[in-house]
């Protein structure tokens, strides 16, 4: 059902100029270094989310893997931009001192402020779009492949199946709190799970701008 909800934004993040840009190696190097610079800034926010649902969950086996996949955001994923920065030509310090953006800023503070106050089923129907997209995404990119290694060597990354193994375990979890929650609550996460996948959508899309604050 959760996919379902989505499935227009998806098509629309594998239509999106970023995207196809990827694939047919036509993407400027300066909107992919926006890019990731943004990403470093949202990994950072991410963490915490992760942390929040592993503070809410019920069992210590989902406890542990959302601790784990904190530290995977704030460690495997940094050395994967620290490379990928230094082949455009700038370092994590750099990246690091560039603004946050304001889609990066509403989609960090929509993350914080589901996993912090809403239960344990909105955390993680929150924190699902950025697992499941990027997994299909990857997918889909694998298919056509990039001309240029920098993209390819990104793609890579999420069409691996390291990545797909840690996106099976987290879609168990949503499986198992989908089935036994309220109606309520299975619509609150419909509507996290709709905004985050929005925000998703607008992340590649304000890189592809180089998006900025208008004041």
């Amino acid at each position: 059902m959760l996919w379902a909800d989505i499935a227009g934004i998806y098509r629309r993040i594998c239509e999106h100029p970023f995207i196809t840009g990827l694939t047919d190696g036509s993407l400027g190097h300066d909107r992919f270094r926006y890019y990731i610079a943004q990403d470093a800034h949202y990994l950072r926010a991410y963490a915490r989310a992760l942390a929040g649902c592993a503070a809410k969950a019920p069992v210590e086996a989902e406890l542990t893997m959302f601790a784990e996949h904190a530290g995977i955001a704030l460690g495997a994923e940094r050395e994967l931009h620290t490379g990928l920065l230094a082949e455009l030509g700038m370092d994590t310090a750099q990246a690091a001192a560039l603004p946050i953006t304001p889609t990066t800023q509403a989609y960090a503070s929509h993350l914080v402020a589901v996993t912090a106050s809403g239960c344990y089923a909105e955390a993680v129907a929150a924190v699902l779009p950025c697992y499941w997209i990027y997994a299909r995404v990857g997918e889909h990119l694998q298919r056509h492949g990039s001309p240029v290694p920098l993209f390819q060597r990104w793609i890579d990354t999420y069409a691996g199946e390291d990545f797909q193994a840690v996106v099976d375990a987290v879609l168990a979890v949503t499986d198992g709190i989908g089935a036994q929650a309220s109606p309520a609550t299975g619509e609150l996460m419909r509507r996290h799970f709709h905004t985050s996948a929005r925000y998703e959508w607008m992340f590649f899309d304000a890189a592809y701008r180089t998006e900025d604050w208008p004041v």
